[in-house]
């Protein structure tokens, strides 16, 4: 195993990444701190959760596609396309949110099952069939409704406005608990279940899972229906924090889930990385957002300009560690 020295500590390469993605979440933390009033607070960390848990349930799936060398351009458009689902569903004396929601779900693991089929079945690369499935996505959007649709069902507003009191006056929304909920089943089923041997063997290299007689063609399937799972989910989680459903939606969600699976340190080749470091991936994005926001004279586009810097220095260091790994 390949180990490189942190003091008088070796730490195994393959922990790196997630560990220079700690280190730079806390060093933008303290760094807010220094700079802005009341920034150190830990309602500022819980607010980054609050503000990003429908993309991290988004990144989750993601991360399965990935840690087997594949690519997910559609999460943001199914996404759009739960929001809209559920508020057209549940527009005027509609459906109740107990039927709405499993629908929802079941349409997003639907459309990631077809997509993995056509990825295994015909051997065509992730990115072309995923990128059919954003454009169909997004364009059922707009059979569905050109404008957005407000969501006044009662049961559904209720929760989504639910503050679930912690202690010391902070706080955090029933969506957290769901995004944290769905990364611990996650990283469960990737570390000890069959599947997500599966997953870790087909990234790294699919010929010699085949050889192994892994399930290769089941597994590209699984992670793709987890993918749509985890899309559809995320649009419940954005129906609650937007309370409406719109076509515009998730624009771009797609990159920002992948950027989080990046910079978390899960390498684009698949077969290494964790879900620890997903979560730290979507935390930094949301703290340059939240110190965006706080330093008041920046364009929100700064954030992006942010986020496609750290991705080359993720890159980068991706490469350094896959070479030194290879030594």
């Amino acid at each position: 195993m390949t180990t490189t020295a942190i003091g008088r500590t070796s730490v195994p390469a393959k922990y790196l990444p997630v560990l220079v993605t700690g280190c730079l979440f806390a060093a933008m933390f303290v760094a807010g701190g220094i700079r802005y009033e009341g920034f150190a607070s830990g309602q500022v960390v819980l607010n980054v959760f609050i503000d990003n848990a429908f993309l991290l349930v988004v990144a989750v799936g993601m991360t399965f596609v990935i840690l087997t060398g594949g690519i997910d351009l559609s999460v943001g458009s199914v996404v759009a396309l739960s929001t809209m689902i559920a508020a057209s569903l549940m527009a005027g004396p509609g459906w109740p949110p107990y039927v709405v929601i499993p629908l929802v779900l079941a349409i997003g693991s639907g459309l990631g099952l077809v997509m993995g089929a056509i990825v295994h079945a015909f051997d065509i690369q992730p990115f072309i069939v995923t990128l059919a499935g954003m454009f169909l996505a997004r364009g059922l959007c707009y059979t569905i409704g050109t404008d957005s649709i407000p969501i006044e069902d009662a049961t559904f507003t209720a929760f989504a406005q639910t503050r679930i009191d912690l202690f010391a006056d902070l706080w955090i929304s029933p969506s957290v608990v769901i995004a944290v909920v769905v990364v611990l089943v996650a990283a469960y089923v990737l570390h000890y279940t069959r599947l997500g041997r599966s997953v870790y063997a087909t990234g790294g290299s699919e010929q010699s899972a085949m050889l192994m007689g892994l399930p290769v063609g089941r597994t590209k399937i699984a992670v793709y229906t987890i993918s749509g799972f985890c899309s559809a989910l995320g649009g419940v989680l954005l129906s609650f924090y937007m309370l409406s459903g719109y076509g515009l939606h998730a624009v771009g969600m797609e990159l920002d889930a992948i950027a989080a699976v990046v910079i978390g340190g899960t390498l684009l080749t698949g077969g290494s990385g964790f879900l620890l470091g997903t979560v730290l991936g979507v935390l930094v994005l949301g703290l340059i957002q939240t110190i965006i926001s706080f330093e008041g004279t920046l364009s929100s586009w700064w954030t992006k300009i942010f986020i496609g810097l750290l991705l080359f220095v993720f890159i980068l260091l991706q490469r350094v560690f896959s070479a030194r790994t290879r030594r």
